[in-house]
């Protein structure tokens, strides 16, 4: 599969918003300490999605009401859906000059098409070692779900099930989907907002 940058430009996948608000002294402070521990640019990386996927929890897998959304505010309260989750990871790794960009999943919300739908975020890190784009998905393993950091072989939380008519966007986005962005703005419980206010499709 061969993703697909949104602009050619890859300035704009270092750019600071308020989302992605990686100038604030906690994500500068987090982003320091990871580097700090790392061999190189790929360990940095492997570091900060390892951090973000096993240290902020999955609002849905812990039951919150809590809604996150900003960087600093995710990694301050430790938690966030994927949206969030895929926020913090952008904003560690442009803190320190690493392309980061969002990506997108449309899935079935539950097991079966019957569920509905809705969009899982992740994100895509250029990495200059190996001259490429690699996704990864920050969303938090648990039973089932797998998402692993590689640089042969893509190891996402969620494989694509074609046949219950889930997609892939091939594209890499320098910016927050504003659907998705918009979900967590106008939503105040998280449960609810995850059980019915999420965009079904980009």
């Amino acid at each position: 599969m061969e993703l697909l940058c949104e602009t050619p430009v890859i300035e704009e996948y270092l750019v600071e918003s308020e989302e992605v608000n990686y100038s604030h002294f906690t994500i500068k402070e987090k982003a320091e300490e990871l580097k700090a521990g790392s061999l190189n640019e790929i360990d940095f990386v492997k570091r900060a999605f390892a951090f973000v996927r096993d240290s902020i929890a999955h609002s849905w897998d812990i039951q919150s009401s809590r809604i996150t959304c900003n960087a600093s505010e995710v990694l301050h309260f430790a938690e966030g859906i994927c949206y969030a989750k895929s926020n913090l990871l952008c904003a560690i790794l442009r803190s320190k000059g690493i392309p980061t960009g969002f990506c997108y999943q449309r899935l079935t919300l539950g097991d079966t098409p019957d569920s509905g739908y809705c969009v899982h975020a992740l994100n895509a890190v250029y990495l200059q070692a190996i001259g490429k784009w690699i996704r990864l998905d920050a969303r938090g393993n648990k039973a089932g779900i797998h998402a692993e950091f590689s640089l042969t072989e893509e190891k996402l939380a969620f494989p694509i099930r074609h046949e219950y008519g889930e997609t892939d966007y091939l594209h890499i986005y320098a910016a927050p989907n504003p659907k998705t962005i918009q979900s967590l703005k106008q939503s105040t419980d998280c449960i609810s907002m995850y059980l019915q206010g999420l965009p079904t499709s980009l």
